[in-house]
């Protein structure tokens, strides 16, 4: 269907017209079909109604034009001051929130990571943050960070970013930074860090990024536990939530394989210890 490109005109009688393609001419109240209820020609939407069912696209230029707001982030004895503009920020229903409403230009993010601000910036301006997810399915290569992550650092950045695209509301950016938690190359070591931030900083009915969690180490907590030495133990006594977890993820398992054995299965298929969801591979 050709598109009808709808232009104010104005006649030699001062009627104002509306121009509808090239040669059918529309007056006001005239719509070039009968109206079913008294068979005469329908009423046109009025210029307001028609702008709010089509409503102007909002281009990068417009998101640039829009108001500096500056971000204090961090404490108020050494804090760092970040810049953005007012319309891409408002992308975020939390800022959108603080903005509005004729709210000071400033906000104070006292609790929040700088870096993990940073990528949500980075974000908002470019789609993406570095490292960039690749269509391979891998992480690009940075060469200021090692090849594993020993110490948990880059998987606590990505679940940095996770936590804080939740408290402001962008969901598309929590899957990202959750895609590449995944993709992450880690230590025994690293991973308890890394679950250990899960468990303190997200809410417990949040099974996106627990129940991976406590499915990796549900699998292989026979070989872990001795490679954390004690720590896997402090872990399970200063979360019982993950130690929970972990546990009703092996129970859940032989439940099932016991099931599958009874039924004749011999193992696999059905009754198969589940997979983790997470694709990285572990050192």
């Amino acid at each position: 269907m050709a598109e009808v490109r709808i232009n104010p005109d104005v006649d030699e009688t001062g009627d104002t017209q509306m121009q509808a393609g090239d040669d059918d001419v529309l007056g006001i109240g005239e719509t070039g079909a009968a109206d079913p209820a008294n068979g005469e020609a329908g009423e046109e939407p009025s210029t307001a109604e028609a702008e709010a069912s089509n409503p102007a696209r909002v281009t990068f230029v417009d998101y640039l034009r829009s108001p500096i707001v500056e971000l204090v982030i961090g404490p108020s004895d050494s804090p760092t001051v970040l810049y953005a503009h007012q319309g891409l920020l408002s992308r975020s229903p939390w800022f959108e929130q603080n903005l509005s409403g004729g709210a000071s230009n400033r906000i104070e993010l006292p609790d929040t990571d700088l870096e993990a601000i940073s990528c949500f910036l980075e974000y908002l301006y470019t789609g993406e943050y570095f490292p960039a997810k690749l269509p391979s399915g891998t992480l690009a290569s940075d060469p200021t960070t090692p090849a594993i992550d020993e110490s948990g650092a880059q998987l606590l950045k990505h679940a940095k970013v996770y936590t804080l695209a939740e408290k402001l509301g962008v969901t598309p950016l929590k899957s990202l930074s959750h895609s590449k938690i995944h993709l992450v190359t880690s230590s025994a070591s690293a991973e308890l860090t890394y679950a250990r931030y899960v468990y303190s900083h997200t809410a417990r009915s949040d099974a996106t990024i627990r129940r991976p969690v406590a499915s990796f180490w549900g699998q292989r907590s026979h070989v872990l536990r001795h490679e954390t030495e004690g720590s896997f133990r402090d872990m399970c006594l200063e979360y019982p939530e993950f130690a929970f977890d972990v546990l009703s993820f092996v129970l859940d398992a032989e439940e099932r394989r016991i099931k599958s054995k009874r039924q004749g299965g011999g193992g696999g298929g059905e009754g198969e210890e589940p997979k983790s969801s997470r694709k990285r591979a572990r050192a």
